[in-house]
């Protein structure tokens, strides 16, 4: 299932551009975090994790009513998503992205990780975070 989307997530970005120069692994890595720290930001910005509402590129008492009420607004010609899930989301893809490109069987490690945590004792041992 993810091996699947993982090859179409990385055909997406080929045909945008993203891999027309090769990135290092370094770059792959600093690119999921700052995915991951626009969700902190969000979560920052007072947004909940289910909270999903769209920029808009006009800047009205009207479209900032909708943004915090999650409607997308018609009128906008940019209706991008924003919130914490859609950075979760965001650094998902670039993995996925990047899984893509290796050939990585990600649906595979996945199992066997799933499987080795499931073995593990209550906390790792009184690891607290």
């Amino acid at each position: 299932m993810l091996n699947e989307l993982a090859k179409e997530v990385h055909q997406n970005a080929v045909k945008h551009g993203w891999w027309e120069e090769e990135r290092s692994f370094g770059e792959i890595i600093a690119l999921c975090h700052s995915e991951l720290s626009e969700a902190l930001e969000e979560h920052r910005n007072g947004y909940k994790p289910m909270e999903t509402y769209f920029s808009c590129s006009k800047k009205t008492k009207d479209c900032d009513t909708i943004k915090k009420q999650a409607y997308m607004c018609q009128g906008c010609e940019n209706r991008k998503p924003e919130g914490i899930s859609v950075e979760l989301a965001d650094c998902i893809i670039r993995i996925l992205d990047y899984c893509g490109k290796e050939g990585i069987d990600i649906d595979e490690v996945i199992r066997i990780k799933h499987e080795y945590n499931k073995s593990r004792p209550y906390r790792h041992g009184g690891k607290v975070i």
